[in-house]
């Protein structure tokens, strides 16, 4: 049977009987594509349903090792209970993927997701590098990634290093308590914003102040389109961007673990998404791990002083590349 579906490379292909092609390649086990009308985002979920609803007998072609299925409407609870080990298409307009609900029920599945959407979903944690927008030349149609930047700072036309008079982070625990102290140490405020849903309006109301935010970029997509509007109109304002304050303390390298080093390299290979429903879970519980019993011991809630001393500092702010904390 021909794969339509690599899943060591990620990439989705399928073609119609018209000659219209998609070869999507992803991240993770959730793909939110946003974009504007006529951008070819309905005619793929169509496909998918065509194929669904005619089999091989239908105009499009999609011989699979995995089935893909549409779900939609109200009993979309039902249709998702029958579906395993698949890859589900949900097209923009269905209001019930903005639900805890949804939310709760995906996380408990093997199921590979692709959601339709103009809006972020606030209730579901995705990476900023798990939105994407369709582009298409001719009949050909491939996935684009929305939010990129090599060194994770936006927006991405940033040429000179960053120098803040202010630092924002998205939580009040062991990463905004790091953060905090080496501003101290610089005479610098650190504020939290207490969730990353709050960093928009705090933004909004410190309108003149020269601000970095620094969120987990593993969970932050449903924030990134307005917060990053804001960011390219007002000249003061910056994104730093990890996977997590735990994937920065992983790259830092103060392990000196041979695994660790391999599971950055490809964390889509080692990362159960039923067992963790976001990467940043999978980096605490790896650090959690790794640190355990040593006197670099990880909690999520209270950081290590140890983590203060200038070896271990200074390497993992030196993993933050453009960025100057002076």
């Amino acid at each position: 049977m021909q794969q339509c579906y690599d899943w060591q490379s990620n990439v989705l292909k399928f073609t119609d009987v018209n000659g219209n092609k998609y070869n999507l390649k992803f991240r993770g086990n959730k793909t939110i594509v946003h974009g504007d009308s006529a951008t070819g985002k309905t005619t793929l979920v169509d496909m998918i349903r065509t194929h669904m609803n005619d089999g091989e007998s239908g105009p499009v072609a999609l011989n699979c090792d995995k089935s893909c299925y549409v779900v939609e409407g109200n009993l979309w609870k039902g249709q998702l209970d029958n579906i395993q080990d698949s890859i589900v298409f949900i097209d923009e307009g269905n209001e019930f993927v903005k639900t805890k609900d949804f939310a709760r029920a995906i996380q408990q599945t093997d199921n590979y997701y692709v959601i339709v959407t103009r809006e972020g979903l606030s209730a579901l944690p995705y990476s900023v590098e798990e939105v994407y927008g369709i582009r298409t030349s001719g009949k050909y149609g491939a996935l684009k990634q929305s939010y990129h930047s090599f060194y994770r700072i936006y927006p991405d036309s940033t040429t000179e290093n960053i120098k803040p008079e202010k630092i924002l982070t998205e939580d009040s625990n062991s990463g905004y308590q790091f953060f905090d102290a080496i501003c101290k140490e610089h005479q610098m405020q650190c504020d939290t914003a207490n969730g990353k849903s709050n960093v928009f309006s705090y933004l909004k109301t410190h309108r003149n102040e020269k601000i970095l935010v620094i969120a987990d970029g593993a969970a932050f997509g449903p924030e990134m389109d307005r917060v990053l509007q804001l960011v390219q109109t007002r000249e003061k304002l910056a994104l730093y961007l990890p996977e997590s304050f735990e994937w920065l303390v992983l790259s830092s390298g103060i392990l000196k673990d041979t695994e660790v080093a391999q599971i950055l390299q490809t964390p889509s290979d080692y990362i159960d998404s039923k067992e963790y429903f976001s990467w940043e879970r999978y980096f605490t519980a790896l650090l959690t791990e790794k640190t355990a019993g040593t006197y670099l011991n990880y909690t999520k809630k209270t950081l290590n002083e140890a983590y203060l001393r200038d070896g271990v500092k200074n390497a993992i702010l030196g993993q933050m590349q453009k960025v100057e904390l002076k």
